[in-house]
């Protein structure tokens, strides 16, 4: 009896013994974890948020493109429009400069048949010009001769004909000459302003494409910078939770070694009660005694030595206690746990399950191979106490 009070004592100091502690610090891990969690959880609902905001600005990006792309296709347009005035500024000045030089020609031929019309002029205010002829015929020599001076005479007064002409013609053509410089420099100031317009209108459109550039680069450069700073958050966030994960899982690991130490002593104590209670009778003869569900099973023995397994289904260490009464059944027939008494054995916990045991047929633990032998395999009678 004082055996298994030392022995309650010893377990109940054991119990009291597991770290108060532990527990404490087991919670505040699993709080820290959660609050890490939490804090992952904020961080993803970032992260999220700026990535809509980021598909939002790449819309936003897309529509700027879009209108960078038109501002572009209206340079182009402009400059060719630019290119095309230029080119008719160019074609104009180059007739300009034609109808000028077309101009100095005929102001020199004009110039010089003044000097002819001049000293025609003179000779005719010296003469009549009919009386000039009729002397020229009367004077001719002959028939022949006169009808060669009517030729002659003829010649000269076409000949001073056609300088009249060409003078009045080409006097003409240079008033025309130069109303045409005339509207061709007015086509000219024209062109130049349409030039200066489409000018300003390129800068305009430079300026506000440079702009809508700058703008998206400051929304990208601004929003990848938060979502940067938001996964290094998470990064850190996520070490932190690894960390404390890891902990968690060592008092986990610990607490789990502490149960089963727990359950170990809980056995033991059961054990030792099951020790001190008197055992029943092991003959037929006096199961007066004892009190319970009876029935008749096959036994087989076997010991810690005969098996790869040491700790049973209900984690019983058979090698450390190998003198301790207990048998494997199947759980269907005879409840796991319970306190049976074995006719020939005493009570023993039914402890442990078999691939073999079905049905009525028990197991029963002995301390060695030998004690196994001489047990055999016999039908005996069971009581099932509780």
């Amino acid at each position: 009896m004082r055996a298994f009070k030392q022995t309650i004592a010893t377990i109940g100091i054991l119990l009291l013994s597991l770290p108060i502690s532990y527990v404490a610090n087991a919670e505040s891990t699993k709080a820290s974890l959660d609050r890490a969690n939490e804090q992952l959880e904020q961080s993803q609902q970032t992260i999220l948020q700026k990535e809509k905001e980021q598909q939002a600005i790449n819309e936003e990006v897309k529509d700027i493109q879009g209108n960078v792309q038109a501002l572009e296709n209206q340079i182009s347009t402009n400059e060719k429009s630019l290119a095309e005035v230029e080119a008719k500024i160019s074609e104009t000045q180059k007739i300009i400069a034609q109808k000028k030089e077309e101009i100095v020609l005929l102001l020199d031929k004009v110039y010089a048949r003044e000097g002819i019309m001049e000293k025609r002029l003179v000779a005719l205010q010296h003469s009549d010009r009919t009386t000039v002829v009729i002397e020229t015929l009367i004077n001719s020599e002959s028939i022949g001769n006169f009808f060669e001076r009517v030729g002659a005479v003829a010649t000269l007064l076409d000949a001073d004909q056609k300088i009249i002409d060409q003078q009045e013609a080409d006097l003409k053509q240079i008033e025309e000459d130069k109303k045409e410089i005339d509207r061709q420099q007015q086509l000219l100031h024209t062109q130049q302003s349409d030039l200066e317009a489409k000018k300003a209108e390129l800068e305009e459109n430079r300026v506000k494409r440079n702009e809508a550039l700058a703008v998206m680069q400051e929304k990208y450069q601004k929003l990848s910078a938060e979502i940067n700073l938001a996964e290094k958050e998470k990064s850190t966030i996520q070490s932190q939770i690894t960390s404390i994960s890891d902990k968690l899982e060592k008092e986990q690991a610990a607490a789990k070694a502490r149960a089963i130490e727990l359950a170990k002593a809980k056995k033991a104590q059961e054990e030792a009660q099951a020790q001190q209670t008197v055992a029943p009778p092991t003959n037929n003869k006096d199961t007066s005694t004892v009190s319970g569900k009876e029935m008749y099973v096959s036994a087989t023995a076997y010991s810690h030595e005969d098996t790869k397994n040491d700790v049973t289904y209900l984690g019983y260490n058979i090698k450390k206690n190998p003198n301790m009464k207990l048998i494997a059944v199947d759980p269907g027939v005879i409840p796991l746990g319970s306190k049976v008494w074995v006719e020939g054995y005493g009570v023993a916990i039914a402890g442990d399950t078999g691939g073999a045991i079905i049905g009525h047929k028990i197991d029963v633990l002995m301390p060695s191979s030998a004690k196994a032998l001489q047990w055999g395999r016999k039908t005996v009678k069971i009581v099932i106490l509780d």
